[in-house]
């Protein structure tokens, strides 16, 4: 198992952790860098593990159409609401980020060893701050919940009872100048009690994936990520950087790297292809 470790000192540890209330010292990585994984728009999906039907189904379709607009879904793995983010993510072919309470070496729960195999066969990451052969203490818990609001660029409760552990993440996005949004519930279900009450306090009404990726300021897309393929490096560069929101012709060139000529080449492939569309103003979406 090629688990990489990264400190505070390393070039490449994570630069949205560094500056958190009580950042980790060290942290333990499995799947694509942290650095590469980064470079997308993330959203944090947490909530009960005693998820119910209206809760399945509406954090399955969000995780589902985030990640098909080119999304990282951060969540911790664990049963409910975790795993069903992760899953759905990886169904639409999205890339997921899943940050353990323990030990990469040892998953938790051990019934989802498939969810973390899978996760890191679909290009996305495995994330610990804790060293092979540590013992999982339940404080471990509620501290890899500030990790993955920091990884996150905002956190969605998709569902939550007024004393749900996912709480503690809302708060760890608050403290880090994270947005928190919330799936409204019935007033008559206890399981929706957290978010609604949430709401109440401030959090952003999510009733549909567009709502979060206004609060991410990126545009929606009809192409599905999946399909979102170049067939070169430098025209995969380019999509991935309209996938993580930038449409500003000189941005994209600036980003890309590329000279203008091979910039102006790959516009003009893309265009003629279908994969993208002129927006006016020099602004180029994805189709």
């Amino acid at each position: 198992m090629n688990i990489k470790k990264l400190t505070l000192k390393s070039v490449d540890f994570p630069e949205v952790l560094r500056d958190i209330p009580s950042p980790p010292q060290t942290l333990f990585q499995l799947g694509t860098p942290l650095t590469e994984l980064l470079k997308r728009p993330r959203v944090a999906i947490v909530g009960s593990r005693g998820i119910s039907g209206y809760g399945r189904q509406v954090t399955a379709r969000l995780a589902s159409e985030l990640a098909e607009q080119g999304v990282v879904i951060v969540s911790g793995l664990a049963l409910g609401v975790d795993c069903l983010a992760h899953q759905a993510a990886l169904e639409a072919g999205g890339l997921a980020i899943a940050v353990l309470p323990g030990p990469l070496d040892r998953i938790l729960p051990a019934t989802n060893r498939w969810l973390a195999d899978a996760i890191l066969e679909k290009g996305g990451a495995l994330v610990s701050e804790y060293d092979s052969g540590t013992y999982t203490y339940k404080q471990n818990f509620i501290a890899r919940n500030r990790l993955m609001s920091g990884l996150a660029q905002a956190v969605l409760i998709t569902e939550a009872a007024a004393k749900s552990g996912s709480l503690h993440t809302a708060n760890f996005a608050l403290q880090q100048g994270r947005d928190v949004l919330a799936v409204p519930g019935s007033i008559f279900s206890s399981g929706s009690a957290g978010t609604n009450n949430l709401i109440k306090a401030g959090a952003t009404p999510a009733t549909s994936y567009l709502d979060v990726l206004h609060v991410l300021g990126i545009e929606a897309h009809q192409t599905p990520v999946s399909a979102v393929k170049g067939r070169n490096a430098h025209e995969q560069t380019v999509l991935d950087l309209l996938l993580r929101g930038v449409s500003e012709g000189d941005e994209l060139l600036d980003s890309s790297r590329l000279s203008a000529s091979e910039f102006s080449q790959v516009l003009t492939m893309l265009e003629v292809s279908g994969q993208i569309r002129p927006l006016g103003a020099n602004q180029w979406g994805l189709h």
